[in-house]
């Protein structure tokens, strides 16, 4: 199952590229609030296989929008690819080293992220979304407690990420628009291994990272046992599960995003983000 976002309407779509809005093809069965579907997620998997097909329409991906707007709490993982901790000259952690984005920076997979610093950094990201309440789940059931995966990045400014004594992670990546996600989120069933996706992104049609989530230090059904064994996870939660190598602030000389670059992300199976870099306006 893939569930979208249009115009802040849950849309159900088929892996062709076609669709309905959920609350119109349900004729009001389900609320159109795309945050709300997580919370009957049970149910809406029950009906998705067996919704009036001949409402099916084609959907153009330039239309998502963010299709998980309102999370509770947003979980960010650092240093989870064996080959990013290398490029950063860190151990690879014993543990998930956990930070988390402000909900407020989240945006959607085809809109502009104004900026206005000048080290600014790309980070693509497997999102994990969360489809039922999690607490104190074993690894081995996980994945049952997943609705879906999306795409991410987990935008960074570098300078006020090294401000200070501490890192300043959760401020670093939470300025306004530094969360795209989407277009859809896919249901594990859709994949081969939903373990082992390709990943990567690109600044200008030149590819920075490339890479495969069989790198993870900490799979997902690991990260979901060790957070909730912390703190609930709730329905419609998200967590980013961590970058690969190839960001631009490791790179020699480093390299950063600028106005005008066009920041294109992809996870094999789920889409593509397509985020224009603007220059943030004075207020």
């Amino acid at each position: 199952m893939r569930i979208g976002s249009i115009g802040g309407r849950a849309w159900l779509v088929t892996a062709d590229g076609q669709g309905v809005d959920i609350a119109e093809a349900s004729d009001g069965r389900f609320a159109p609030d795309p945050q709300a579907v997580y919370d009957i997620w049970d149910e809406l998997r029950i009906w998705s296989a067996e919704f009036p097909v001949d409402r099916l329409v084609h959907v153009d991906p330039a239309r998502f929008d963010l299709p998980v707007p309102r999370p509770r709490q947003v979980f960010a993982i650092g240093a989870n690819y064996r080959a990013h901790a290398a490029e950063a000259a860190v151990a690879p952690p014993e543990q998930p080293v956990i930070f988390t984005k402000f909900p407020s920076c989240l945006t959607g997979p085809n809109d502009a992220v104004s900026i206005r610093h000048e080290r600014v950094d790309w980070e693509v990201e497997l999102v994990v979304v969360m489809g039922r309440k999690a607490q104190n789940v074993p690894s081995t059931a996980a994945w049952d407690h997943v609705a879906g995966l999306a795409v991410g990045q987990d935008i960074s400014e570098r300078s006020i990420q090294r401000l200070g004594p501490m890192p300043q992670f959760s401020m670093a990546k939470s300025l306004p628009g530094f969360g795209p996600i989407g277009p859809l989120i896919v249901t594990p069933d859709e994949f081969a291994d939903p373990d082992d996706l390709e990943l990567g992104c690109a600044v200008n049609g030149v590819t920075m990272q490339s890479s495969r989530t069989s790198d993870f230090i900490f799979s997902v059904s690991e990260l979901v046992e060790y957070i909730s064994h912390l703190v609930p996870i709730y329905p419609g939660d998200l967590i980013f599960t961590g970058t690969p190598e190839g960001v631009g602030a490791t790179r020699k000389p480093p390299i950063f995003l600028k106005p005008g670059d066009i920041l294109t992300t992809w996870v094999e199976g789920i889409g593509t983000l397509v985020n224009p870099i603007t220059e943030e306006q004075a207020a």
